[in-house]
């Protein structure tokens, strides 16, 4: 994984696994690398992956099973796409409609290029 520096690499390994989640390639009951094991694939501090899992935990994105470890909670995926629907129409959509406005868009010039994307991402599949 390649850390960025705008971020804490304990936000950048949370973000990781609730791109996982939102994506699907982690599911509600999914138990997710051990503390240990993540931190040597990742070649970070133990201490960094487990502030990580706690804010998850806090978030109420996983579950901690004391010896066995952590799982995705049940509605980890619900709770994060409502999270990202409002993080987004409060800071990305403004800058979006704003930029919209400097370039002289309309609504219509919108619909074509959500149509495009969505025809593009259907052939992809």
């Amino acid at each position: 994984m390649e850390f960025s520096d705008g971020k804490t690499i304990f936000i950048q390994i949370r973000d990781r696994l609730v791109d996982q989640i939102l994506t699907g390639k982690l599911l509600p009951g999914d138990k997710i690398p051990s503390v240990r094991e993540l931190a040597v694939d990742l070649e970070v501090n133990r201490n960094t992956v487990m502030r990580s899992y706690a804010l998850m935990e806090n978030e109420g994105i996983v579950d901690n099973k004391r010896g066995i470890g952590f799982f995705v909670s049940d509605h980890a995926r619900e709770r994060l796409i409502q999270d990202e629907k409002k993080l987004f129409l409060q800071k990305e959509l403004p800058k979006l409609v704003h930029q919209a406005k400097v370039l002289k868009m309309v609504p219509a010039d919108f619909k074509m290029l959500l149509d495009q994307l969505n025809e593009n991402q259907n052939e992809n599949k």
